[in-house]
Order: C-alpha cells, then structure tokens, then sequence
C-alpha cells in the first residue's frame, strides 16, 4: 500500500547557484535544498542552475531584446516570467520569489488554475534608485510586483515590518493572505573558522580589530555611508569592505570617490567582487563588528551570517533588522530618518554616518561586550533561525492552500 503522491511544487527565482548575489538568492537556495525532502520540488532559474539540491531548469531571456538601454533589462525579465510560466504545467502549485519572477507565477496561477504564493524579499516602490538601473523598466517591474502580489493565493513576508511594508504600498492585497516567514541560517555551515588563510590572500591582518562589510553596491545597502563614517571609525582598525556588483557605473563611482577620501585619512581595503561562502565565512568570524548600513532592508540575512559566526553587529535600525539584531543584546542598532521620500535618503547623512562611527567605535573599545554580543548572536541564530523550521512552515501553507483548493 502506497501512501499520497507528494506535492508537485515549481520554485520560480532569478537566482539560484551558481549564480548567487543578493539575500533572496540565498533564501531561495536553502529553502530548496529544505523543500525537496519533503516535496517534489523543480527549480526554474536564470541561466544555467546547477541543480545540486533539487531538479532545476534554466531560463534565458528572448534574444530580440539583446541591447543596453535600461527597460530592456526590464523586459528580458518578463520574456524570462513567460518561459517560465509555460514550462511549469503540471505541477500543484508555485512558489516566486521577487519582482523578476511573481509575473511568472502569477501567469500560472492564471494558465493552470494553481494556487501562487509569493515571497516578498524587498518592495520595488520603496527602491526608487532603481530608476537608475532599469529607466522606464522601473514602472514595469512595479507593475510586475503589484500584479502578482494582489492576485497571489498567499503572500509572504519576511518580517513583519515587511508586512506592514506591503499592506501600506498595496493596501488592495487582503491583509488575510500575508504571513510572516522569516528568512532562515544554516548554523553548520556559517560556523567560526579559525583559519586565516583567506585574510592573508586579501592583505587583511588576523591581528588588527576589523570592521567589515559584506554586500552589492547599491544605494539600498548603504556602502557609500559606511565610506563616509570610515573616516571616524578609529585608525587602530581596519575597515575592509567586500563590495561588488554595482548597480550601476554611477554608483560605482560614487562609492569609488568616497572610499578613496576615507583611505586618505585611514586605512580601508576594498574587495571587489562576490566572496564566496567560505571567503565570507572566514572573514565574518575575524571581524571584530560587522556594519549593516543599509537604508532599506525587509530582513537582513547578512546580520544572520556574521551572528551565526560569533560576530557582534552593528546595523541600521530599519526594515525588519530590529527583528534580528537585539540592540544591546547581539550588536547595536544605529538610528535611521529618511528625508525625501524619492530617494530614501537619510534626511542627515553625515549625522547618519557619524552614528554609525560612533557604534563601531563603542564595540571596538569595549572587547568583551563585542565578543559577547557575538555569542548571543550565534546562540539566537541557532535557535530562531533553522531552515528547517522554516521550510516545515512553507509546506503547511502549500498544503493548505492546495487541500483548500
């Protein structure tokens, strides 16, 4: 006797190893390495997926739309949302994550009649700089999100200040189908490492205080305030921002001038490019405070990895980091007012950047509060944060919303 067929689940995301480069990509690769134990999960992702942890099937942009003006970028995504939509027939329901793959689940829940849940890792509204990158493709990606989030059998939000967040900017989404599934850690692998190996490669000296931050180049993170509070932070330590995959070349520059005024006054090492896991691993367990600058942040799964590693944390108090750093418990939180709404600015910046200084300075003269502030840290990842935990709580939504079906 044989029991129930298990359930037939499409996972649709922009990212997915190898190609990893923001919070949700790292949400979207442990969920499923969770989900398929427990469900029939096929990944569908751009380009070429590895497929390591479950099956997976790659999408690629309709090659009409080749070219360098901002909206194509925009539209190269929604050619990607109909390859992915026509490829996931037959399963019981899907799963998107983000703005570059809701408009594909939502077209499914319409092609098949299946239930779509859809994860929000940011809110394209409240990311007005993307207008920068996309132009015009900025209102299409808006259009995108909105669409998909109103219409969505479920919706997930990954704090619940990210809730709040989505029932603000679409207060046509009933408040009944969004629930709060925080992102998650796996606490094996960000574990501390005691070797320095990698440190060396980088120039980055084991035996100094570092203050460290790990992140894109997108106004979003706030590299460019950390910049400008380096040249407060005291001389004694070291400032090592691991920065890559600027947004634009704009930003780039930006951030690019004011890490060269703050070197000017102290030392700074900038690495470019994406780490990978086990370069991070390693230079989060070293750092004696990792900074989280961001203006926006829904979640924050960075502060997770620099807690799972024994790291004190000094972040923004804004989004749903409060949620995951404890002030005064496993960092400390650095107070945030947006001036223009437009950009979400701090309506202060050197005043911003001068808290955030004043943080780091606090933890780097205060050894032992740091270093317990990193062991709370790994102690609340390790018991509020399991994957596991997590995904048992994405298949109680998938199974009730198929048996309700």
């Amino acid at each position: 006797m044989t029991g129930p067929s298990p359930l037939r689940v499409a996972l649709l995301s922009r990212e997915y190893p190898p190609a990893v480069y923001g919070g949700a990509g790292v949400h979207v690769e442990y969920l499923a390495r969770e989900l398929a134990r427990r469900v029939d999960l096929t990944v569908h992702a751009w380009g070429s997926p590895d497929g390591a942890a479950a099956r997976s099937q790659g999408h690629e942009a309709w090659s009409v739309l080749a070219g360098a003006a901002p909206h194509l970028a925009a539209l190269r995504a929604v050619s990607i949302d109909l390859s992915m939509a026509a490829a996931v027939d037959g399963v019981d329901l899907v799963h998107s994550h983000t703005w570059y793959a809701n408009l594909g689940g939502h077209l499914a829940k319409l092609l098949y009649g299946i239930p779509h849940v859809a994860t929000v890792h940011s809110l394209e509204p409240l990311r007005p700089w993307k207008v920068e990158q996309l132009g015009g493709g900025y209102a299409l990606s808006s259009w995108c999100e909105r669409s998909a989030l109103e219409a969505a059998d479920a919706v997930v939000a990954v704090s619940a200040e990210n809730r709040r967040d989505i029932l603000q900017v679409y207060p046509s989404v009933d408040p009944g189908r969004v629930g709060v599934i925080y992102n998650g850690i796996d606490a094996n692998e960000y574990t501390p490492d005691s070797g320095t190996d990698v440190l060396e490669r980088y120039g980055v000296d084991p035996d100094r205080p570092i203050v460290l931050f790990v992140g894109r180049i997108t106004r979003q993170k706030g590299v460019g305030h950390l910049a400008r509070a380096a040249r407060s932070i005291d001389p004694s330590a070291q400032v090592v921002l691991c920065a890559g995959a600027p947004d634009s070349p704009e930003i780039e520059a930006e951030v690019s001038a004011l890490v060269e005024a703050a070197a000017a006054v102290r030392p700074v090492r900038w690495i470019p490019g994406m780490l990978s896991v086990r370069e991070k691993i390693q230079l989060l367990s070293h750092a004696t405070v990792f900074v989280c600058p961001s203006i926006y942040e829904p979640l924050g799964i960075v502060n997770l990895e620099a807690m799972a590693c024994a790291t004190a944390v000094v972040a923004t108090r804004t989004g749903g980091i409060p949620e995951v750093v404890v002030d005064g418990e496993t960092g400390l939180l650095v107070p945030l007012e947006i001036g223009d709404p437009s950009t979400r600015e701090p309506a202060d910046p050197e005043a911003f950047a001068a808290a955030l200084a004043d943080a780091v300075n606090q933890l780097l003269a205060e050894t032992a509060r740091s270093e317990a502030f990193g062991r709370a840290g790994r102690q609340r990842a390790l018991s509020s944060f399991s994957w596991s935990s997590i995904a048992d709580q994405v298949i109680d939504l998938y199974r009730g919303l198929v048996n309700s079906g």
